[in-house]
């Protein structure tokens, strides 16, 4: 009987045994289990990088053109935010994104010498243009840029300006200041609004407007307004890239910041750029690609 009992008190013993290990290995295995998980969490998370870029790369349609091939091999999100470039480097002197991408190359050095920004690459240049009514009130067509102007001011035809301080806005006073002359006519009207926005208002009013042909080229269907003035290297409108100084703000993405930049200014990205047109026209012309100069 006593032989019984400790016979029966082993395979209690053996079962609770077994019992305690198969629950060990079970706590073992989900930790595991949970800790590959966390970790394939983790390796494909996507880091996100805040882009402030001009209106007129957004809406000529080239960001949505060549920024999802840098996101996908990159296992990154971009978070383009679009204005002008007064305000887009104002975003990144408060250190609010990562990478500012404008066209004011006098207020990008400025950035970058004052120690907000830590690179600056020249990306691409296309051409402004004075674009207005085909019935041409004032009489531009053919002119150069300075003497289109002075002939808009004096006829005191309608005029839209972007009023937002933006490349585009600096650089339509910087011709205003070449002319001699003061912009404040009744109808010299200021939209506050980004290029296409603008561009939309210009063609509903019949008026002037200073507009980059990226932008023009890709509303040209919706709008009535033609290109009046002589092409001009007055008008030639570069656009850099720059990596924002991460002494702004400890969550910038610096590394992530400085690949779009070798992404932007590769060979692969400046042909994607050439490549990019409306009708057959290229929008942009590549710093960085022999085959793009004009």
């Amino acid at each position: 009987m006593l032989l019984n009992l400790k016979f029966a008190d082993c395979r209690l013993q053996f079962g609770l045994d077994i019992l305690t290990s198969g629950l060990a290995l079970l706590v073992v295995c989900c930790g595991s289990g949970c800790r590959n998980s966390e970790a394939e969490s983790i390796a494909n998370a996507k880091h996100e990088l805040r882009m402030a870029v001009t209106t007129s790369t957004r809406d000529s349609g080239l960001v949505d053109h060549i920024i999802p091939v840098f996101e996908r091999e990159n296992n990154a999100s971009v978070l383009v935010i679009a204005s002008g470039t007064g305000k887009a480097l104002a975003s990144g002197r408060e250190g609010n994104v990562d990478v500012v991408w404008v066209h004011s190359r006098k207020d990008e050095d400025e950035f970058v010498n004052d120690g907000h920004g830590m690179r600056r690459e020249e990306v691409m240049h296309n051409y402004f243009e004075i674009l207005g009514p085909a019935s041409d009130p004032a009489n531009v067509s053919g002119l150069n840029p300075i003497d289109a102007l002075k002939k808009i001011a004096a006829s005191k035809s309608i005029w839209i300006s972007r009023g937002d301080n933006s490349g585009t806005h600096k650089r339509e006073f910087e011709l205003w200041s070449a002319s001699g002359i003061q912009p404040n006519w009744e109808s010299y009207l200021e939209s506050g609004q980004g290029m296409g926005a603008s561009l939309v208002i210009a063609n509903e009013k019949k008026a002037y407007i200073l507009c980059d042909r990226g932008t023009y080229l890709a509303m040209r269907k919706k709008v009535q307004l033609i290109p009046l003035a002589q092409k001009s290297d007055q008008l030639r409108n570069e656009y850099g890239i720059l990596s924002v100084n991460p002494n702004k703000n400890r969550k910038i993405e610096s590394e992530l910041a400085d690949k779009l930049i070798e992404f932007l200014i590769s060979t692969s990205t400046q042909k994607m750029i050439e490549d990019f047109r409306v009708d057959g026209e290229p929008l942009f012309y590549p710093a960085h690609f022999d085959g793009s100069k004009p």
